[in-house]
């Protein structure tokens, strides 16, 4: 029989066997690290495809790890497939950065036949996620970006004065003058933190309703997943 986590195949079970073994292993693990991840969302609306990355992360991972093997040329030719593969999704989240590094880690590891390492690392990592959940180690408002045009830049105190009613942070990052005959017309991008209890619905209503703003945009970091 199996052990439950052996350091190596076991030489008395055919090759298949022992790849299915590890292929299940990769899928279960990855799956705790995907539902505690679905878990610990803090976002409204949860990114898109974003569990079944998870775990068919693992899963191939886990697969050509298992083809390397000790085969310094079947590595430089993964090296190589990956170099012509180009990855453009961008993830705006370092949290969920992490939690895929994590399911590419326990495939990295169940491929390598280090079950021990893989189990023990996804027990920790979960229960570690869950702790600082539930802990006051976490964003106290949801981030995001407001992007607004002014036809008088002299109007802009009355515009960040409302912003800061709903914001716990506000920071500029970003103004450019229009380039046409009117000097005064100015687009500002400001990165903001909504405060305790506060919606960007009301904020876009009332900068839209009490300021001069025109073309205002407010857009969630969690909207960009």
């Amino acid at each position: 029989m199996f052990e439950l986590f052996p350091d190596q195949p076991v030489s008395e079970f055919p090759t298949l066997i022992n790849v299915i073994y590890a292929m299940i292993w990769a899928f279960v693990l990855a799956s705790l690290i995907a539902i505690t991840h679905k878990l610990t969302f803090k976002g409204k609306q949860y990114p898109s495809n974003f569990f079944q990355a998870l775990v068919l992360g693992a899963i191939v991972t886990s697969m050509v790890m298992m083809a390397v093997g000790d085969s310094l040329a079947r590595g430089l030719g993964v090296f190589g497939a990956m170099a012509i593969i180009r990855f453009r999704t961008r993830i705006e989240d370092p949290r969920n950065v992490l939690f895929l590094f994590a399911a590419l880690s326990v495939g990295l590891a169940i491929g390598v036949y280090g079950y021990t390492i893989a189990f023990a690392g996804t027990v920790v990592f979960c229960a570690v996620s869950f702790l600082l959940h539930f802990s006051g180690f976490q964003m106290n408002g949801q981030r995001g970006k407001i992007n607004f045009t002014l036809l008088n830049s002299s109007e802009l105190p009355g515009v960040l004065n409302i912003a800061k009613e709903y914001c716990s942070e506000l920071h500029n990052v970003n103004m450019t003058a229009d380039s046409r005959e009117d000097r005064g017309i100015v687009k500002y991008q400001y990165q903001f933190t909504l405060g305790k209890g506060k919606s960007k619905d009301d904020l876009f209503q009332r900068l839209q309703d009490n300021t001069p703003v025109i073309q205002l945009r407010i857009s969630m970091d969690n909207d960009l997943n």
